[in-house]
């Protein structure tokens, strides 16, 4: 089988093309591929469709965290279930960049079910299916409309990635992953959806070390495999480190576990 290792986070991401759509997970940064999503930043492809669960610009310090909003400038059109615009974030108090393209980006709305039911019939290889969610809002506009047994349905179509960044624990030379807490989330679908899966993990051991009983995502659907040096960015270690970090500072622990509003105010 083949060595799916590559050596760097730049050489894994440098054959995507402009106009390419690249699905990541987004739930909290302790599953989100900060590595790969900071080097297709760097590498500068245009007109991307990204396809992700959460869509929020924080204004967190690049050397602390990467947050999928360093993208902005390079998104033609965003595939999200909740978006956090630059003009909501300022009113919670947030100041955040790229704003000025924001306006840009076609936004495709879709809920968290449809979006993981959408890949997961990419993954299965299924030419479509019909769901009841949408039906009377803007979610069927467009849509194949059906009765089934006196109920209507939409018929929605497979979501393939041409790349999934999967963010996993630990993998082999082969690219069988394990995930850690979070971080599997819906790595594991994006993994088996993407055309090119690539996957940023903490540790890389020799085939036959893993326990197959851990084994979530098989060899058969990752291509590529970069190892996060230890402790360094991006790694659960430096996370929770900055974890910590962040909340020892008053306003960001009001902005995160509370209201958003800084002590003292009503």
């Amino acid at each position: 089988m083949k060595d799916k290792i590559y050596a760097d986070f730049d050489a894994a991401v440098a054959d995507i093309p402009d106009g390419a759509s690249v699905a990541m997970y987004f739930w909290g940064f302790p599953g989100f591929p900060q590595n790969l999503v900071r080097a297709l930043r760097d590498q500068g492809a245009k007109d991307l469709t990204v396809i992700i669960e959460n869509w929020i610009n924080l204004p967190l310090p690049e050397e602390a965290f990467t947050n999928p909003g360093i993208l902005t400038a390079q998104i033609k059109r965003l595939i999200t279930p909740y978006f956090v615009s630059a003009a909501r974030a300022a009113s919670m108090g947030i100041p955040v960049a790229g704003a000025e393209h924001e306006g840009k980006i076609e936004l495709v709305p879709i809920s968290h079910g449809l979006l993981m039911a959408r890949l997961r019939a990419a993954a299965g290889g299924l030419g479509g299916f019909y769901s009841p969610v949408g039906i009377g809002t803007v979610i069927e506009e467009g849509k194949e409309k059906r009765v089934i047994d006196g109920k209507e349905y939409l018929l929605e179509m497979p979501l393939k990635p041409d790349y999934g960044f999967v963010r996993a624990h630990k993998a082999d030379r082969y690219g069988n992953l394990v995930y850690l807490g979070v971080g599997r989330g819906c790595n594991p679908v994006i993994a088996m959806a993407a055309e090119v899966t690539i996957a940023e993990v903490d540790e890389i051991v020799e085939p036959g070390e893993l326990d197959p009983e851990t084994i979530v995502t098989p060899a058969a659907f990752v291509d590529r495999i970069v190892k996060i040096p230890d402790g360094s960015y991006g790694s659960h270690t430096y996370v929770q480190g900055k974890i910590q970090e962040i909340l020892s500072i008053q306003w960001m622990r009001s902005l995160f576990l509370s209201t958003g509003k800084q002590e003292g105010e009503q």
